[in-house]
């Protein structure tokens, strides 16, 4: 068995296969995307966790006996999301995404 998440700018997405490369289980957790003003593109990384949170609880109850089955784990995501962290690792506002252009 193998766990993939992908984190995307419209959802995170995960699936159980086994190996054959059949699906055992899959769901998804949509997101939402922020634009407080024109050509902004900004996201919470505190939901990109939520809702892999939510996606592993999930397919946990959903797989049974197949969930401690899985030998690794493969994780994808959205491309070049600027977060800014502080000294303690907590985020200091909402992720800049890839498709923001106010800096164009």
């Amino acid at each position: 068995m193998y766990l993939g998440i992908d984190l995307g700018t419209s959802e995170v997405k995960a699936l159980v296969i086994d190996e054959n490369n059949d699906i055992v289980v899959s769901h998804s957790a949509p997101l939402t995307i922020q634009r407080p003003h024109p050509h902004w593109s900004e996201q919470s990384p505190e939901a990109w966790w939520e809702a892999t949170e939510y996606l592993m609880a999930t397919l946990r109850e959903k797989c049974g006996h197949h969930w401690q089955a899985i030998k690794a784990i493969g994780l994808s995501g959205q491309m070049h999301g600027a977060v800014l962290l502080d000294e303690k690792g907590d985020t200091l506002r909402p992720a800049i995404l890839w498709n923001d252009t106010r800096s164009a």
